[in-house]
């Protein structure tokens, strides 16, 4: 896990929020997917968890890229941690 840390860390600001974004949303939009995928289809609920959580890691991923450039652009000189 540390070496997941250290390459995320590594990314510009811009990529890793957007990696961030991408994960946080992705995942939840599986569980989403698999959650409904059960209740209506259980011999179809793999194809739930694509369906949603593909889309929401993707607008998680251009959230997270909005937000890192209006950071970027509010503060250029903050210091990168």
């Amino acid at each position: 896990m540390t070496d997941l840390r250290r390459v995320i860390h590594d990314l510009p600001l811009v990529a890793r929020h957007a990696v961030v974004g991408a994960l946080a949303l992705g995942a939840t939009g599986a569980v989403v997917g698999l959650v409904l995928g059960l209740r209506v289809n259980p011999a179809t609920a793999w194809a739930a968890v694509v369906e949603v959580g593909l889309p929401a890691a993707v607008v998680g991923a251009v959230l997270g890229a909005l937000v890192a450039t209006v950071v970027h652009l509010v503060e250029p000189r903050a210091p990168r941690r």
